[in-house]
């Protein structure tokens, strides 16, 4: 929001209004004239209905026709309310003083098949735990956020695992499906995480099992962007589980962060399963575990990532918290020739494919 409002600001043509004509930033906000109509400007674009969700103050009414307005007390029933292209805002829950974890929204949430280009956005301040609402369950085998709509926004929310063993974001997506097998009835292609901040989400066991953000078995959802985020002391972070009826493509995975203090917890940063993904985009990304995730339970993979049917894709300009590590079929990342490598380094040195 605050990179709007300086872009607005930078960009004035006009500081006099109501008398002048384009774009201008006056008595602190930003205004466009047009025919000599001045009107201040949305800090949302978005089209469709607006709603904020509460968990303090809010109120969820018995059923959506009896909505009145105000802010509603949990996601889910804003969700419930909401149509295609709305978008709903959650506000964080105050802490009290000497808080070390966020008051969390306890709920698994659902964008159900029909609700496409549904944006959910915390308004909170950047992606750190404590500085956004936080969604955590924290038990079961449910993932905490599955998108089943295609073009879905998911800006600015803490996803916390907990206990949980469904992992933090879903992408289910059954695109591709036959009609003699039940036809297509759910799709998270297009979905855009941006600015998020993961912890402790873990499958069952090793990453392969679920993670951070995850695609189904299924595979499908293309065109997935991941923008942004900062995941710690999650098993499995960016996890693509299987193929069983589409290959994903078009995945991009840009200025993330993957740290943990512990390197025994961690299984794989980013895994892709199966006939992996084709055309996968790794740029700007950190991988802070030191010395390589050493997750040593079953089925363990143990890579910062681990990529072996993706068809191709490209990893550039990522660093990683290891030295004298081996990358591209080795002991640190495990990938194959058709995905290509440039800038990237570990400490010291600049990594070659062994």
């Amino acid at each position: 929001m605050s990179r709007y409002i300086r872009k607005v600001n930078a960009l004035a043509d006009i500081h006099d209004l109501p008398n002048g004509a384009g774009i201008g930033y006056y008595s602190g906000r930003p205004y466009v004239n047009g025919a000599g109509q001045p009107q201040p400007l949305a800090l949302d674009f978005s089209f469709g209905e607006k709603y904020w969700v509460d968990g303090d103050n809010g109120v969820d009414p018995a059923t959506n026709a009896l909505f009145d307005g105000r802010p509603f007390k949990t996601p889910t029933a804003a969700i419930s309310k909401a149509a295609a292209g709305d978008t709903i805002f959650i506000r964080p829950r105050p802490m009290a003083g000497g808080a070390s974890d966020p008051v969390s929204y306890a709920e698994t949430l659902i964008i159900p098949a029909g609700k496409s280009l549904l944006r959910l956005v915390g308004f909170g301040s950047g992606p750190a735990q404590g500085a956004q609402p936080q969604i955590k369950k924290g038990a079961g085998s449910a993932a905490q956020l599955t998108i089943r709509s295609p073009g879905c926004q998911i800006v600015g929310l803490s996803i916390n695992g907990g206990d949980a063993t469904g992992g933090g974001i879903l992408l289910d997506d059954d695109s591709g499906l036959p009609a003699a097998q039940g036809g297509e009835t759910k799709s998270a292609f297009g979905t855009i995480i941006a600015d998020c901040f993961f912890k402790n989400c873990e499958g069952a066991t090793h990453a392969g099992t679920g993670g951070a953000i995850q695609w189904s078995a299924n595979g499908g959802a293309w065109q997935v962007l991941i923008s942004g985020c900062h995941l710690f002391k999650c098993r499995g972070g960016i996890v693509m589980k299987g193929t069983g009826i589409a290959i994903p493509k078009d995945v991009v995975i840009e200025d993330c962060t993957f740290d943990s203090d512990d390197r025994a917890l961690i299984d794989c940063d980013i895994f892709a399963a199966a006939d992996g993904i084709n055309g996968l985009i790794i740029r700007r990304c950190a991988f802070g575990t030191v010395d390589v995730p050493g997750y040593g339970g079953a089925g363990a993979h143990a890579r910062y990532i681990y990529l072996t049917g993706s068809v191709n894709g490209h990893i550039s300009d990522c660093t990683f918290a290891c030295t004298g590590k081996t990358f591209g079929n080795g002991d640190a990342a495990v990938y194959p020739v058709t995905v290509r490598s440039a800038h990237c380094y570990q400490e010291n040195a600049i990594i070659t494919r062994t």
